[in-house]
């Protein structure tokens, strides 16, 4: 069973991040800025996922549209002639779902972190984040430390718990 998205596939720190939102939102420009700082793109605009039978899910481009990035104002380019072959993968495991958004001053945003909020794709439960954009800020800046910090989590350390306990442990002593 294959399943498509609109959306962007990067792979960043060796996590497989799903970019998800809006037409607009800024999905292909900040895999673009992630490419240029050494990640890599597997998708942009379609996404074919299926689950690989084990509890993951896989993402790649098809076929004809594979490497390549569409940005407004620019139109179509081919990734491995700009950033080289490394720049790109064909296939990459999705491990994690980031919603783009622009700011809203009326929404509110996860600040703590203690949990993860988790979303089905394909059949497969997958962490989930929204991310909002700032005017002049940079989404790739902050999907790279959302990786990141999937990683530590995967590996059973998370900042949020940390300061949890420590806030814990000065509760009970004070």
């Amino acid at each position: 069973m294959v399943a498509r998205a609109h959306g962007v596939l990067v792979e960043v720190h060796g996590v497989g991040v799903l970019l998800l939102g809006a037409s607009g939102v800024g999905k292909s420009e900040c895999a673009l800025e992630l490419v240029g700082r050494g990640h890599r793109l597997v998708a942009d605009d379609v996404v074919e996922l299926r689950p690989d039978g084990q509890g993951a899910l896989k993402g790649r481009a098809p076929e004809t549209i594979r490497h390549y990035v569409e940005i407004r104002g620019v139109g179509l380019m081919y990734i491995p002639d700009l950033y080289g072959r490394q720049a790109v993968r064909d296939e990459a495991n999705v491990d994690l779902l980031c919603r783009l958004e622009a700011w809203s001053d009326e929404r509110e945003y996860e600040r703590v972190g203690l949990t993860r909020p988790r979303e089905s794709l394909a059949g497969v439960e997958l962490p989930s984040l929204v991310l909002a954009g700032r005017p002049a800020g940079s989404l790739a800046t902050v999907v790279e430390a959302a990786a990141l910090d999937h990683r530590q989590r995967a590996k059973g350390l998370s900042g949020a718990e940390r300061i949890d306990a420590l806030l814990r442990e000065r509760g009970r002593s004070a």
